[in-house]
């Protein structure tokens, strides 16, 4: 079948699915503000428990990690993600997201080669730029708070 340029580009044009920009953008904001609204919640909430600020951000990171991971082990995250695309890559949950997601896709092979092996597949690496970055970083302070 021989078509030309300009009778290819109209059957891709049709083809191709109209672009839902402003819809998926309106959905990430949407989404990824209200996983902010939670975490912002939980942290008013403990510290309205009398838990100090420091404190009661680290515990925020530990239960929005927690939902995180709790949310990708049950499907549920996945299903938003969905919907929300970008929104849910709110760098807490969307880490926690990307640890259980190839822990879960791999189970099959069992709890050594597959869940423990594929865990940090994707967040390996992130967790060792994070670690050599922030050892870069405190070793050029300390080396500045010297002079």
């Amino acid at each position: 079948m021989n078509m030309t340029k300009d009778e290819y580009r109209q059957y891709i044009d049709k083809k191709t699915p109209n672009s839902t920009l402003l819809k998926d953008l309106c959905f990430a904001f949407i989404i990824g503000g209200f996983i902010c609204i939670i975490g912002q919640l939980v942290t008013d909430g403990l510290k309205s428990m009398g838990l100090p600020t420091e404190a009661a951000s680290g515990w925020t990171s530990v239960i929005m990690v927690f939902l995180g991971a709790f949310l990708t082990g049950v499907g549920v995250y996945d299903k938003i993600a969905k919907y929300a695309g970008a929104g849910t890559i709110v760098p807490i949950t969307g880490f926690a997201n990307s640890v259980v997601s190839p822990a879960m896709e791999f189970k099959s092979e069992g709890l050594v080669l597959g869940l423990a092996a594929k865990m940090f597949i994707i967040a390996g690496p992130v967790i060792v730029y994070g670690i050599l970055s922030s050892v870069i970083t405190g070793t050029i302070y300390y080396v500045l708070s010297l002079m």
